[in-house]
């Protein structure tokens, strides 16, 4: 990773920890139980692609990032809810995540489900928190965010997901599963990072393609890193995604056409960021790290 995106990195994640540790409870906040559950699975230390993004698409349409930091935090939170729901036993059933063990193997199954439900909840009233702006109000990027996190976006791509286990699926299931699953995910992330900035309709067209893209990038790179890297390098199980029978890109097309297919999908990223010229380097700069990421 080129040195200036790493300090992209380091100051965009640090601006939202911050953010976060103030808006969350603290773990003396009664009841302590919880809270120490959220704060556990919130702040272990992972990538924060999301929120980060978030921030670089505020970046590209010209925006302050100051104003963009709660729809940041608000994507951040339901992600986390989302892996530490998907890690239960009646889910993924899954001991480790972000290099340590997963919420309901330190602190119970019935913990981890509140602890969810409960990071669910705090990012909707975080992204309250928001101004909005001329052309997108509070309401607007609330709704937003409930669409991508129901059932359908990222809890109808789970259930697509748990239903295709076993099954020889095709590529187009496969696509569609993830589609929801990951990818809406990460375009509502740039994209509420947009309307924090008042983005423009093209903008927010060509931040919903770039999101779309780079999602099911990421989801095909997680595939090929399931199968070829360890669990030690990935924080999480390694070898997780056959043992279950789960459909993926590697068993679908192939390591080499899953290769191909994250190239051709990054490129499709990187060509809808024309319209931001050098404002989309920090988006841009993102999107090809992640093509050749290890972990």
């Amino acid at each position: 990773m080129k040195s200036d995106l790493e300090a992209y990195l380091r100051v965009a994640r640090y601006r939202v920890d911050r953010a976060l540790d103030a808006w969350l409870p603290g773990k003396g906040d009664a009841p302590g139980s919880i809270h120490e559950a959220m704060r556990y699975c919130v702040f272990a230390g992972g990538k924060m692609l999301r929120p980060v993004l978030c921030l670089a698409a505020s970046d590209a349409c010209g925006g302050a990032r100051e104003l963009a930091v709660p729809a940041a935090c608000a994507v951040e939170l339901m992600h986390t809810y989302s892996l530490v729901h998907d890690d239960l036993p009646c889910m993924d059933d899954d001991d480790l995540r972000r290099g340590r063990a997963t919420c309901h193997k330190v602190y119970g199954e019935g913990m981890a489900v509140l602890c969810g439900d409960a990071l669910l909840t705090e990012a909707f009233a975080v992204l309250a928190k928001a101004e909005g702006t001329e052309r997108y109000g509070v309401g607007e990027m609330v709704a937003e965010l409930a669409l991508t996190g129901g059932s359908r976006r990222l809890i109808g791509g789970q259930v697509l997901d748990l239903e295709g286990e076993g099954k020889r699926l095709s590529l187009e299931e496969l696509v569609k599963i993830h589609e929801a699953k990951t990818a809406a995910l990460l375009a509502c992330s740039v994209r509420l990072g947009g309307m924090s900035a008042n983005a423009t309709r093209e903008e927010l067209e060509a931040l919903t393609v770039f999101g779309n893209s780079l999602g099911l990038a990421f989801q095909v790179i997680d595939d090929i890193l399931d199968v070829t890297q360890t669990t030690e390098k990935l924080g999480k199980t390694a070898g997780k995604d056959a043992a279950v029978e789960k459909a993926t890109y590697p068993a679908v097309m192939g390591l080499e056409e899953s290769r191909k297919e994250a190239v051709r999908l990054t490129g499709v990223a990187l060509d809808a960021l024309a319209i931001f010229g050098e404002k989309g380097t920090g988006l841009r700069e993102i999107a090809e790290w992640m093509l050749v990421r290890d972990y």
